[in-house]
């Protein structure tokens, strides 16, 4: 009776082991646990009052920094003489960026909320390599843009060039930092005006950028779909833009670039909405990182997004005026009120070899002139990111304007931005938890077929030691007696 008891407990240990060992099988197969994390993280990451995402996306923890580098001219005679101008790059002027939401209004039962995004910006010294009253020699922007807009009209252009003569203003310019970001009383802009009272004669890079938004969103707070978290679906209340010339490039998608959806797969596409550049961009997985001991993805706009039309034909829309311009450049004086300004990545990084080679001093570099954003793709959280963005301007030689010379004509850079954030030390500690109590749920299934493994060995051991014959009494006996 002892030994079928026996038998039959062992048996049962090896009949347990191999439905645990199926069952934790099934459940890796099945995904059981990963996905019931996911629809939790799904239903959870919602824009609403009282959640973590919503305290995360109206006031970022993490401290956004923006720092701007100028690239000062060395060489302005020669120039004007038609000779490829030569920069030096200074800086970074280091800002502490402020971007709470404000206003914050929930429309159709919690689906939509409204908000602005006000930017405040204070200098930190201590991070800088120089100060704001640094001067800078660069291309004179407003002279510039009221060339160009007056270059067909040989009257009008006449007098602008005697003003410009009769008060010493040339192409180029040396103003502070300070003034060439946040705004100056311009001398030709101030003449103007007096012909043109609604005329703003203050002129800056950054000029009323400073304590201001850009304008008011709705985003989908991805109550009814987690994918449509933070999707901005309208911004200064409409859903489209008009500035380009095709239905695709006017399309307003993504979210604004600094929330993304959580359960973020390497294969898909993270759109996003840049009212700096007025378009609409995407950015594609490019490598797994680690970030403060944070696990994430890292995606950045691969080169077909500023590609010119050759490359990708759907970028037909953003050339202006019939006017395509090359691979890495986007012309974006239809939304900037037809100042001649052309958008590229920092040193013409990724842009056609030839706006390199038109400006000495240009040294693209993946590492330091890429835009990159990490994600953890669990959340869905921005752990670090990089926005780097140059300013540059179309310069051409204007037969009635004899400021202009024999320039060249070439896309000449102003300054280049690097918006930065790294996740920091409190959040990381908190996602950091959160992840390892992920990483227990995602395991149980592993950790039931280790136990399936485990009781397979004992049910093994126990075979052998019930099928091990005993010996008899005579086969105790010893071998020698004396």
């Amino acid at each position: 009776m002892g030994k079928m008891l026996k038998s039959c407990c062992i048996y049962g240990t090896g009949l347990l082991s191999i439905l645990v060992l199926i069952a934790g099988i099934a459940m890796v197969l099945d995904h059981v646990f990963l996905n019931a994390l996911n629809s939790r993280i799904k239903t959870e990451v919602v824009l609403e009052n009282g959640t973590e995402a919503f305290a995360v996306w109206q006031d970022p923890p993490a401290p956004v920094y923006m720092q701007f580098y100028f690239f000062n001219l060395t060489n302005p005679e020669e120039v004007l003489k038609g000779e490829r101008p030569a920069v030096a790059e200074v800086g970074p002027y280091t800002y502490r960026e402020y971007r709470p939401m404000d206003s914050v209004t929930f429309m159709d039962n919690g689906t939509k909320v409204a908000a602005v995004n006000p930017k405040t910006y204070v200098f930190e010294p201590n991070m800088s390599r120089g100060l704001e009253d640094d001067i800078i020699r660069t291309v004179n922007i407003p002279a510039m843009v009221v060339m160009e807009r007056f270059k067909d009209h040989s009257f009008i252009s006449r007098i602008i060039s005697d003003l410009m003569t009769d008060g010493g203003m040339g192409l180029f310019m040396t103003r502070p930092v300070g003034e060439l970001l946040w705004g100056y009383e311009d001398p030709l802009l101030k003449e103007l005006r007096l012909v043109d009272p609604l005329l703003d004669d203050y002129f800056g890079l950054f000029y009323k950028m400073n304590g201001t938004n850009d304008g008011e969103y709705v985003f989908f707070t991805g109550k009814q779909n987690y994918q449509d978290f933070a999707r901005v679906d309208l911004w200064k209340g409409q859903s489209s833009l008009s500035w380009w010339s095709s239905d695709e490039c006017n399309m307003i998608n993504g979210t604004n670039g600094a929330s993304f959806h959580p359960v973020i797969t390497k294969t898909e596409r993270l759109y996003m909405f840049s009212s700096d550049l007025c378009r609409s961009l995407y950015a594609t997985f490019d490598s797994e990182v680690r970030v403060s001991g944070i696990p994430a993805y890292r995606f950045v706009p691969p080169s077909e997004v500023f590609a010119n039309i050759t490359v990708n034909p759907d970028n037909a829309g953003f050339c202006v005026g019939g006017n395509c311009l090359g691979s890495g450049l986007l012309n974006v004086s239809v939304c900037k009120e037809g100042a001649p300004i052309i958008m590229s990545s920092p040193h013409f990084y990724q842009a056609d070899e030839n706006y390199v080679q038109d400006v000495f001093g240009m040294r693209p570099k993946k590492e330091d002139h890429q835009t990159a954003i990490d994600i953890n793709p669990l959340t869905g959280l921005v752990v670090r990111a990089a926005k780097r963005l140059q300013i540059n301007v179309f310069v051409e030689k204007l037969p009635v304007f004899r400021q202009t010379e024999n320039v060249r004509t070439l896309v000449f850079p102003v300054m280049y931005l690097n918006e930065s954030v790294l996740i920091d030390p409190d959040s990381a500690r908190k996602l950091g938890a959160l992840l390892a109590e992920a990483s227990v749920v995602i395991n149980i299934p592993f950790i039931v077929i280790s136990l399936g493994i485990i009781l397979g060995v004992v049910f093994m051991a126990l075979l052998c030691c019930l099928r091990t014959p005993e010996s008899t009494a005579a086969e105790r006996q010893p071998l020698l007696t004396s």
